[in-house]
């Protein structure tokens, strides 16, 4: 580095006097000091490095903008917002696998798009009748032993009628048990009563004849010694006791008169007792081969499992807060629709049967066709919005592959009908 050194300024000579002038100026005039000689002019480095640095920062800054734009240009190309066309997307298409993809609808602009989320149309919450420890969980044909069957799991697809789990039978065979006893009870007391009471009839008719018999007895006794009385032959206490047996006898007629009535009229009303217990004993017998037979678990419909909820050894409860009260979530993955969430203001453009494409987020190259399903009758005062259900066209084989419970998905609204919506709608209310 050139260490520059300050020349001292030098004092110039002493100009010769001017003619004419006094000596106290040309005094002053010789002692003036003469300025310093230029200094070399050199270029500076430090000018030469920003030059540099500034160059270096355009052209990082004109690379990262080509970037952008290219991103930009991709982004465009695989909007899953961007709608297809009818020359871009066919009816039917084929994805890299050679699997056929879902339909897209092919005319009318779109007038809404918005974001919802994917739900079966029908999920069912398969939960006993009763409740018992789980035995087993392996899903088999009926009839067949839980050991061909194979262990009950998520995605697993079961059809209708299928055993999903089994189990424990002790109490119920118990309650099964004692509830034919008491039918049997109640059978052979039935029984009893049709056979005793017609012979308890029968029992108290010939006692009041007897009664009748004796009576009449007693009676012409004291009329005989009524008559003797006349001729002074009779004692008075003979006649007293004729008198007594005659008023007794009557009395007794009288008793077992009461006693036939008693078991005439209410012979009905005995065997329909006798007869409501044996149908209480049939009820109870049914109830309990019911719990009995609901210790079964059978699947209500054709679906997969969405979710397992219990496993060998809890214990189930389908009355319990608390704690496991159902087995498995079924849902038919063929039957599918999109909650959204519509605005009020854009509501004017939606309406029933619809045209529509969904696309989920997970798997945007890949649309399916749908049309509005419903809109329902209430609007979210919170959200300002109107829930709308769109049903979403799923081709066969296609169930639970790209498009799967709770997934979001958009749907892009036409401005036209769908022309398969109402005959599905219709064959949907049939079924």
């Amino acid at each position: 580095m050139n260490v520059e050194t300050e020349t001292p300024p030098r004092v110039e000579e002493a100009a010769p006097p001017v003619r004419g002038g006094s000596p106290f100026t040309d005094k002053v005039r010789s002692l003036r000091i003469a300025p310093p000689p230029p200094k070399e002019q050199r270029p500076s480095r430090v000018a030469w490095v920003l030059c540099l640095l500034l160059a270096a920062g355009a052209g990082y800054l004109g690379w990262q903008v080509y970037e952008l734009r290219e991103a930009a240009a991709n982004l465009e190309e695989t909007d899953p917002l961007k709608i297809p066309s009818t020359n871009d997307i066919p009816r039917t298409a084929l994805n890299s696998e050679g699997s056929a993809k879902a339909g897209v609808a092919d005319s009318g602009g779109v007038v809404h798009e918005s974001k919802g989320y994917i739900l079966p149309r029908h999920q069912i919450l398969v939960s006993p009748k009763v409740g018992g420890m789980v035995k087993s969980l392996r899903v088999h044909k009926p009839g067949a032993s839980p050991e061909s069957g194979e262990s009950l799991i998520e995605g697993m697809l079961v059809e209708k009628g299928d055993i999903l789990a089994q189990l424990e039978t002790t109490d119920y065979d118990a309650d099964v048990l004692r509830a034919a006893a008491d039918l049997a009870r109640a059978t052979l007391r039935l029984e009893m009563e049709r056979k005793n009471v017609p012979r308890e009839i029968e029992r108290a008719r010939a006692d009041l004849s007897e009664a009748i018999s004796q009576r009449d007895f007693f009676k012409g006794q004291l009329d005989r010694w009524n008559k003797l009385t006349k001729s002074s032959t009779v004692s008075p206490s003979d006649l007293e006791k004729a008198q007594s047996d005659f008023d007794a006898a009557g009395f007794r007629v009288e008793r077992l008169r009461r006693t036939l009535d008693l078991l005439i009229e209410p012979q009905e009303q005995r065997l329909k007792v006798a007869e409501a217990d044996v149908e209480s004993a049939k009820a109870e017998l049914s109830k309990s081969k019911w719990k009995q037979g609901n210790t079964t678990i059978a699947s209500p419909v054709t679906g997969t499992v969405l979710k397992k909820n219990v496993e060998e050894g809890n214990i189930v409860n389908p009355g319990a807060f608390n704690g496991s009260y159902s087995i498995c979530d079924l849902a038919d993955l063929a039957d599918l629709e999109v909650e959204l969430d519509i605005q009020e203001r854009d509501i004017s453009r939606i309406f029933v049967g619809q045209k529509c494409v969904i696309r989920s987020e997970a798997y945007q190259d890949h649309p399916y066709d749908g049309y509005v399903s419903r809109l329902m009758p209430i609007a979210n005062r919170s959200k300002g919005a109107i829930p709308v259900r769109v049903k979403v066209r799923i081709p066969p084989g296609m169930e639970g592959i790209h498009l799967k419970p709770e997934m979001g998905a958009i749907v892009s609204f036409y401005k036209v009908a769908d022309p398969q919506s109402e005959g599905k709608e219709k064959t949907a209310e049939r079924e």
